[in-house]
C-alpha cells in the first residue's frame, strides 16, 4: 500500500528499525567527510594553488578562459563555482526524491560521482590547474547534492525528541573518519621520502584515497536506509524540478518562521564553510606554517570536534538548540579575531586557535541540521532539505567570493579572513529575533521540551 504524499512521512516508528537506520545513516558522514577534512581543508587548497603558480606568468596570474585570476585565489573561486553549479542540480534532485520516493539512488549516483572526481584528482600534477578546478567543481558540487539527500532522511529516522542526538552522532562519526585517515595521511606525506615519493606523489596519493574512502563507505548506508514508497506523480521528477523549487519558495512564505531562520542559517554558515575551506591557506601562505603543522593542526579540529558536537548536543538538552548556536557564533567571531592577529611562523598559537575552532565546529552543524528538521512540514523534506543544502552548501558561494576578492585586492590573507566577521554578526542578530517554538508548531511539528 503506498502513501499519499500530500500527508505527512512519519518517522520509522520500530524502534529496532530506527536504530539500525540510524547506524546506516551515520556512515554516510563516515563516508564523505574525509573529502571535507583531507582535501577541500587540508591539502587541495595549497597544492592546487602551487599548481596555478606553476601555470601563472609573470605577474602571478593564471587565465582560465581569458579572464586573468591571480593565482592564490584560484581556489576560492573554484569553491565558488563548484556551489553555484549545486544551486543548478539540488532543486531537481530534492523534486525528484519527493515525487519518487526514491532517495538511495539519486544518493548512490551524487556520491560516486564525487568519489570518482576525488580519485581522480591522483593525476593533478605539473601546471594542471584547469584540471585541478574542475575535478574540484565536480567533487564539491556531487557532495552537495548527496548532502540534500542524507539530510532529508533524518526526519524520518528520528523522532522529535532524539533528532539533536541523532545529528550531532553523525557528526561525530565523521569527524572520527577525518581524524583516522588524516592520521594516515600525516605519516604518509611527512614520511614521503621514506616511502619512495615525491612531496606532491604523497599530496595525490592522499586526495585520491579519499575518493576511494568515500566510496567504500557509502555502501553501508545503501544497504542500511530504506526508501518510503509514495504516489506516483503526473510530473516527471527532474522536468518538474524548478517548478517544484518554485512551489517549495511560495510554500515556504506560509512558513515564514522556517524562513527567517534559513536566513540566518544560509549567513552564518556562509562563514563557517569559508573559514573550513580557507583555513589551510591562510594557515601556509600568510603565516608560514608547514604542511605538517596544517595537517597536525586539522587532525586536532577532528578529535575536539567529536568532543563539540557531543558535548554541545548535551547542551542543548538544558539549554535548547538555539542558545547553543548563538553562542557558537559568539565563539567564531572571537576566533576570527584571534585569527587575525595571529603571528607568523607561531605554530603553537595556530595549535590553540585550531583547537577552539573543533569546539564550536561540529556542535554549530549537528545543531543548525537537527533544529532544521523540526521546521520542516512531514512530507516535504527533501524538497526543504534542498532549500537548506543550498543555504549549508549551495548559496555559501559568497563567503569564498569575499574572502577570494579581499586577497586578490589588497594581496593580503589577513584582510581576508577578518572580513568573514560579517557573516557571524550578522548571523547572531538575525537568528536570536526567531522564536523557534513557534515556527515548530506553525510548521505542524510537536515541539520539543527544549529547543
Amino acid at each position: 500500500m503506498t502513501a499519499d504524499t500530500t500527508e505527512p512521512e512519519e518517522y520509522t516508528a520500530d524502534p529496532a528499525d530506527r536504530r539500525r537506520e540510524q547506524r546506516g545513516w551515520y556512515f554516510y558522514d563516515f563516508a564523505c567527510s574525509v573529502y571535507s577534512t583531507s582535501v577541500v581543508t587540508v591539502f587541495l587548497g595549497p597544492y592546487l594553488t602551487s599548481v596555478a603558480k606553476a601555470a601563472a606568468d609573470a605577474d602571478g596570474f593564471v587565465h582560465p578562459l581569458g579572464i586573468p585570476v591571480r593565482a592564490g585565489s584560484l581556489f576560492a573561486y573554484a569553491v565558488s563555482v563548484s556551489i553555484l553549479v549545486a544551486v543548478l542540480v539540488m532543486p531537481l534532485v530534492g523534486a525528484a526524491a519527493d515525487r519518487t520516493g526514491r532517495k538511495k539512488p539519486l544518493l548512490a549516483a551524487s556520491a560516486y560521482t564525487g568519489a570518482a572526481a576525488t580519485a581522480g584528482m591522483f593525476f593533478l600534477s605539473g601546471d594542471r590547474y584547469l584540471l585541478g578546478a574542475f575535478l574540484l567543481i565536480v567533487a564539491n558540487a556531487s557532495l552537495a547534492v548527496s548532502m540534500v539527500l542524507y539530510n532529508a532522511y533524518l526526519p524520518q529516522i528520528a523522532e522529535p525528541d532524539e533528532r539533536d542526538a541523532v545529528s550531532s552522532r553523525g557528526w561525530a562519526f565523521g569527524y572520527t573518519s577525518g581524524a583516522l585517515v588524516l592520521v594516515l595521511n600525516l605519516v604518509l606525506y611527512s614520511g614521503h621520502e621514506s616511502f619512495g615519493l615525491t612531496e606532491g606523489a604523497a599530496v595525490r596519493i592522499c586526495l585520491a584515497s579519499a575518493g576511494l574512502w568515500w566510496g567504500a563507505f557509502t555502501l553501508v548506508p545503501l544497504r542500511e536506509l530504506r526508501d518510503r514508497r509514495v504516489q506516483p506523480q503526473g510530473e516527471g521528477a527532474v522536468g518538474g524540478g524548478w517548478r517544484q523549487l518554485m512551489a517549495t519558495l511560495r510554500d515556504m512564505r506560509r512558513h515564514p518562521l522556517t524562513l527567517s531562520f534559513l536566513l540566518a542559517y544560509l549567513i552564518y554558515n556562509d562563514g563557517v564553510q569559508t573559514v573550513i575551506s580557507q583555513a589551510s591557506i591562510y594557515g601556509s601562505e600568510e603565516l608560514g606554517l608547514e604542511q605538517t603543522t596544517l595537517i597536525t593542526a586539522v587532525l586536532l579540529v577532528q578529535v575536539l570536534a567529536v568532543v563539540g558536537a557531543l558535548g554541545m548536543g548535551r547542551m542543548a538538552r538544558s539549554y535548547g538548540a538555539k542558545r547553543v548556536i548563538l553562542g557558537s557564533l559568539a565563539v567564531w567571531t572571537l576566533i576570527l579575531g584571534a585569527g587575525y592577529f595571529l603571528p607568523a611562523g607561531a605554530p603553537v598559537a595556530f595549535f590553540c586557535l585550531a583547537a577552539a575552532i573543533g569546539l564550536v565546529l561540529g556542535g554549530s552543524q549537528a545543531l543548525s541540521r537537527s533544529l532544521f528538521s523540526h521546521l520542516v512540514p512531514r512530507g516535504k523534506e527533501a524538497e526543504y532539505f534542498s532549500a537548506y543544502e543550498m543555504s549549508d552548501r549551495g548559496l555559501s558561494w559568497l563567503g569564498p567570493l569575499v574572502f577570494g576578492l579581499a586577497y586578490q585586492l589588497t594581496g593580503s590573507y589577513r584582510d581576508a579572513i577578518i572580513s568573514l566577521v560579517i557573516f557571524f554578526a550578522a548571523g547572531f542578530v538575525l537568528l536570536a529575533r526567531v522564536p523557534v517554538r513557534r515556527a515548530v508548531a506553525a510548521a505542524g511539528n510537536p515541539v520539543p521540551e527544549r529547543i
